[in-house]
């Protein structure tokens, strides 16, 4: 949601600058004045919404990944593996 309304932060002010005859033939100044624009309302307004995504991701990375079945079959056999090869080598 947070990326959305940056966009719209930015693709509104730079929609009404293309308005300007001036701006249609430096797109590129429009395009600047749209990203100064852009972030200053973000940070005047969008300060919630950073906040509340930042959290959001802070929170799924601090939940430690479960392993999945495929994981531990992975590690049965690398371990299983590793004891075969400590056989033969002591065996030997």
């Amino acid at each position: 949601m947070y990326t959305v309304l940056r966009l719209l932060a930015f693709l509104v002010p730079f929609a009404i600058l293309m308005l300007f005859p001036i701006f249609r033939e430096l797109y590129w100044l429009a395009a600047i004045f749209a990203a100064l624009l852009g972030l200053s309302l973000s940070l005047l307004f969008l300060r919630r919404p950073l906040t509340e995504a930042t959290t959001g991701l802070a929170q799924r990375r601090a939940v430690p990944k479960a392993a999945t079945p495929d994981e531990d079959a992975e590690d049965a056999a690398v371990d299983a593996t590793a004891r075969a090869d400590e056989e033969r080598v002591s065996g030997a």
